[in-house]
């Protein structure tokens, strides 16, 4: 166990160094059900519906979303020139989440087009992906990694691609599949999804998490890929919910926050402004943590 616990910090360590990185890709979307969502999720996720999810109830014309795009990519390209002072997108990359936004928003038949929110909406939405450097994922609500469609909102971190890297480590521990596996500082809760996922029978995976929104957000995912039988959500700070499991962790994962203090004002403003500050600053030493994990672990 504790040769699986240094190697999934090292691979936390070295994905999280650079998880200020702008990140652009994205796959086609798995649809899942909403049917799942248990009636006691928080009303306030709701109102945060992802807007692929949305119904198509907003009709309008043809030539007014051309119009819309149209003025979009006017946007985009006279405000590029400015948002790389920081490492912020290019024209390109900004024109290509357009697509993407256009993508989860709309359904064209033949003239009628019909929308997943309201045109004025749209436009609200580009400006603030352009103008206030709100994050796409924010931006229609979700990120699409490994083969998921995760869930995700102001509150909770955006996970990366990098961190793909942890549940091919835990993969590739022999017999892993039969383990109870911890997940600590969860946030969407896109790992222990990805590790419940792969798991056999016996295996399941207890994630925690200290902040109430990124604990409603991993449970509106676990719940979408119904695996309330495989990934237990518990709010709390790190180990500390997980005394019951004292002795049974077959291996622990995490990705903590490893971005030195000193270097939060300088992350891109996509980053900085928007993404949550407990999920990013690792302390003046960032070090600490892995001496914090050792620890945590003994105690278990």
């Amino acid at each position: 166990m504790m040769l699986r616990l240094s190697h999934s910090i090292a691979a936390a360590y070295s994905v999280s160094c650079r998880r200020a990185r702008r990140h652009v890709c994205r796959r086609r979307h798995f649809f899942c059900s909403t049917e799942s969502i248990s009636s006691n999720r928080s009303s306030r996720v709701k109102d945060q519906t992802p807007l692929f999810l949305r119904p198509l109830s907003h009709p309008t014309s043809s030539s007014s979303l051309l119009s819309f795009r149209h003025w979009a990519e006017s946007l985009s390209r006279s405000a590029a020139a400015d948002l790389s002072a920081d490492g912020g997108p290019s024209a390109s990359e900004l024109l290509r989440e357009l697509s993407w936004l256009l993508q989860d928003a709309t359904f064209e038949a033949g003239e009628e087009v019909l929308l997943r929110t309201d045109l004025d909406d749209l436009y609200s939405l580009w400006r603030q992906r352009v103008e206030e450097r709100r994050p796409f994922q924010y931006v229609v609500g979700c990120e699409h990694w490994r083969d998921l469609v995760l869930v995700v909102r102001e509150g909770v971190l955006i996970p990366r691609p990098e961190t793909e890297q942890l549940v091919d480590l835990v993969a590739s521990v022999e017999g892993f599949k039969g383990g109870v596996w911890a997940d600590l500082g969860t946030g969407s809760g896109a790992i222990a999804i990805a590790i419940g996922r792969m798991l056999g029978e016996n295996g399941r995976v207890v994630a925690t998490d200290l902040s109430e929104d990124a604990v409603d957000v991993a449970l509106w995912n676990v719940s979408r890929y119904k695996l309330e039988d495989k990934v237990e959500i518990r709010q709390g700070s790190w180990f500390e919910p997980l005394h019951d499991l004292q002795g049974k962790l077959s291996g622990l994962v995490s990705n903590p926050p490893y971005i030195p203090s000193s270097h939060i004002p300088g992350l891109q403003a996509e980053v900085g402004r928007h993404e949550p500050n407990l999920a990013l600053d690792g302390g003046r030493m960032v070090w600490i943590i892995f001496f914090f994990f050792v620890k945590g672990l003994f105690q278990l």
